[in-house]
């Protein structure tokens, strides 16, 4: 046929010389076409028959795979094959050029297969991440690391088609270009490290809420790659941090609080130290009105008189025995309060404290976790507790400490 060709154009009255470099053309453009078309039809069997027969199956793998399109990247390796086996039969007579094509369709059908490769990498960690576990051990990054052994090896391999050297000849080079690899890689190789250490230890999974302020992440993990940890911050911006950052330096993670379904409340409520004193009997009753502490009150006032009644001196004076003091008295309704809550967890610490005194007054802690663990709605339910602490405190003779302001010494000049 191609000798047809040519004998065709030379009837024509085309000369033997230009007859041959048209008929070289005419059958690598017809070669071309075929190759085209071939790529074109794989691509429609490919998209008709595959695409349906995975619709059919009831596996999501194979969804997977065809949505990333490692199967329509085998496509390309059809028209390769074309043109390396019609190369002799174009080109039959010129040697050099069958090698320069050959080795043209070696690299191409190379980088083929380097995408392929990657491909199908991106749709295994797809496949992956449909595993309820995948939170907690993602795998991305070391299929990061996989990827870059597929590009260097296929570089290594159209180096050596170029060059016309053994592949082993570049390895050896690679041995002297260690340390300037190591250099040029060093991101790559901690993040690599720092990745199996985060996996292993299990010390951040994706969905954990994490805290970095000298990263300036306060979010959620959305991604774990083989460079960075993509964190989501409340405010929507997106904090990427160094892999290695998260071994190295220190985060919070509050996995636990949502994994024990409790949030903790801790707060401190000031008092001014010149409000703390005694009860004194009318003031206790008129404290016994309040439902949460009258049991508390009865009882601990029967508890205080028969201490007292055994004592060698005059007990009416509270110095000399035991007696109830409003801070006490707002300590134990504090609790009583938290306490009648439904969504503080009974099962876990809960109690009132008294931390030691400073200059801003004594401080009384609230200590104690929330059922509600949603960052709006705790912040609500926190917000109710120490609403009503605040209001009450009145109630106890007591006064919140404060900081004198402006009006306060403008208060005291016009006295």
């Amino acid at each position: 046929m191609i000798n047809a060709i040519k004998s065709w154009l030379i009837e024509m009255g085309v000369s033997a010389t230009w007859a041959e470099i048209l008929k070289l053309l005419i059958v690598i453009v017809i070669v071309f076409i075929v190759s085209y078309l071939a790529n074109w039809l794989t691509k429609k069997f490919i998209a008709a028959i595959v695409s349906r027969i995975v619709r059919k199956t009831s596996f999501t793998w194979d969804d997977i795979l065809l949505k990333n399109k490692v199967f329509h990247r085998f496509s390309h390796i059809v028209p390769a094959l074309i043109i390396y086996y019609s190369c002799p039969l174009v080109l039959k007579g010129y040697p050099e050029w069958i090698a320069i094509v050959r080795s043209m369709v070696y690299i191409y059908m190379i980088v083929m297969a380097m995408l392929i490769i990657s491909a199908f990498l991106k749709a295994l960690n797809e496949i992956y991440m449909l595993n309820p576990n995948s939170k907690d051990r993602p795998i991305r990054g070391f299929l990061q690391v996989i990827n870059i052994f597929n590009y260097s090896i296929g570089f290594i391999l159209i180096l050596s088609i170029i060059l016309q050297k053994d592949p082993s000849y570049f390895l050896t080079g690679i041995g002297a270009l260690a340390a300037v690899l190591m250099l040029v890689f060093k991101d790559t190789l901690l993040g690599l490290v720092a990745g199996i250490q985060l996996s292993a230890n299990e010390m951040v999974k994706i969905g954990d809420w994490v805290v970095m302020p000298s990263k300036n992440a306060d979010g959620l993990v959305t991604e774990i790659t083989l460079h960075t940890v993509k964190v989501q911050n409340w405010d929507k911006t997106i904090a990427m941090i160094p892999s290695y950052a998260m071994v190295s330096e220190s985060f919070i993670n509050y996995r636990g609080m949502e994994e024990a379904k409790a949030r903790r409340i801790k707060r401190s409520l000031f008092f001014d130290i010149n409000t703390v004193r005694f009860l004194t009997i009318e003031e206790i009753n008129e404290l016994k009105n309040i439902a949460l502490i009258r049991d508390y009150l009865i009882n601990k006032l029967s508890e205080i008189e028969e201490y007292n009644k055994n004592l060698p001196f005059d007990p009416q004076k509270p110095i000399n025995g035991r007696w109830l003091t409003n801070i006490g008295t707002f300590r134990m309704y504090a609790q009583e309060y938290i306490k009648s809550k439904d969504f503080i967890r009974k099962d876990m610490n809960l109690m009132v404290r008294q931390l030691p005194p400073s200059e801003n007054g004594i401080p009384l802690e609230v200590y104690a976790f929330s059922s509600i663990t949603e960052w709006e709605s705790f912040e609500k339910v926190q917000a109710d507790i120490f609403d009503h602490l605040m209001a009450v405190v009145p109630l106890f003779y007591l006064r919140i400490y404060q900081n004198p302001t402006g009006n306060d010494f403008a208060r005291l000049l016009k006295q």
